[in-house]
């Protein structure tokens, strides 16, 4: 029998709303035990340079060296990844000793997959030298390399959480929204939806000066307007086959200039909550039910609108069906370095759009 291993995984998204850190028992192929969590908020300074790491990433030319100021922000973000890890060893009563693994996502700066490019910031000896744990990162180059999209990698983690309710979507809003359609017979289909909170934050931060639609408030006192959702699901991502995937910027704010601030937080929510409900028609068959985990399901306007554009079917948070519902991203990466140390596939022909299935990630061990 394969051994179970303690791992550690950390997710920051693309919400940059900080850190979340999970502790799984796994062998990368079923789920043991969970463990303790850990949320590391960013401050609004750390979130203002995620934001200028992610303009100046634009420019970045792949395969050249990061630039000093991407340097400098790829090792702060790594410190306050391992204060994150030193927090939840200390709230899970852990030492690093304890630990087998660390899988460490780090911060997607840019994300090109069509240029065979993907940028995600974090040091994995740096992490490794500061937490005294081995760390798996880097998990997205291979898949592009090799011709897939590099995401959503999830999708494998959801399939081991969602077995025995398919067939089940699970629909992860952070700042990209992105789906995976477990079949009954383990059929396998993921790829990003469009658009999560990321317009909703901007748009928020830019009317409001706060960084996120809280409770959906400015949205609930606005009005959707009907043509600018209209012209914007018209975008060709979501003709698009699936699997495919979006970079957080794919979408500009420019799409609800005219709008006041709280007719564009409702014009914007119910965007992303009809380019979910849209996302159907890539799958292999309904769903019984379509299970929402990430930030987006904190929103009632926005899960009001998911609701009602999936009329007549069963849509639940990922806490109805007992699931940690703000820690599956880190839960999945610590499964996904557990994955990849045993040399298992993390990406797959219907998940990425890779031509075989794939392992990942890249070992950085601790010191001797």
């Amino acid at each position: 029998m394969t051994s179970v291993l303690k791992a550690i995984g950390l997710m920051s998204g693309t919400s940059m709303d900080g850190i979340d850190a999970a502790v799984l028992e796994t062998d990368g192929e079923r789920i043991a035990a969970f463990g303790a969590t850990h949320f590391e908020p960013y401050g609004p300074e750390m979130r203002a340079k995620l934001r200028a790491g992610m303009e100046r990433a634009a420019s970045w030319a792949a395969g050249g060296p990061l630039p000093a100021e991407l340097a400098d922000l790829e090792r702060e973000l790594t410190q306050a990844h391992a204060r994150a890890v030193d927090a939840l060893l200390r709230s899970g009563g852990l030492a690093a000793r304890d630990v087998d693994v660390v899988g460490f996502h780090g911060q997607a700066l840019a994300h090109r997959p069509e240029q065979r490019m993907t940028l995600q910031i974090g040091s994995g000896p740096l992490l490794a030298a500061m937490s005294g744990i081995d760390i798996v990162n880097d998990f997205r180059n291979a898949d592009v390399r090799a011709g897939g999209q590099g995401a959503p990698l999830v999708p494998i983690y959801h399939a081991a959480l969602a077995s025995d309710r398919a067939p089940v979507a699970v629909v992860n809003i952070g700042g990209v929204a992105n789906l995976t359609f477990v079949g009954r017979n383990g059929e396998l289909v993921a790829f990003d939806t469009g658009p999560g909170n990321a317009p909703i934050d901007d748009w928020t931060l830019q009317h409001t000066g706060k960084p996120v639609d809280a409770g959906g408030a400015l949205a609930a006192k606005g009005r959707v307007n009907e043509s600018v959702v209209a012209h914007l699901l018209q975008h060709p991502f979501f003709a698009k086959p699936a699997p495919k995937s979006l970079d957080r910027m794919a979408f500009s704010l420019d799409m609800a200039r005219n709008l006041s601030a709280e007719d564009g937080a409702a014009t914007l929510t119910a965007f992303t909550a009809r380019a979910i409900a849209g996302a159907a028609k890539h799958l292999p068959s309904p769903p019984l039910e379509w299970i929402v985990c990430g930030g987006g399901r904190h929103n009632p306007v926005l899960m009001r609108e998911l609701h009602a554009a999936l009329q007549g079917s069963r849509v639940v948070t990922a806490d109805d069906v007992g699931w940690r519902g703000d820690f599956i991203e880190a839960e999945a990466f610590a499964y996904l370095a557990v994955r990849s140390l045993r040399g298992l596939p993390i990406s797959f022909p219907k998940t990425t759009g890779v031509p075989r299935p794939m392992s990942g990630g890249a070992l950085s061990a601790k010191p001797a």
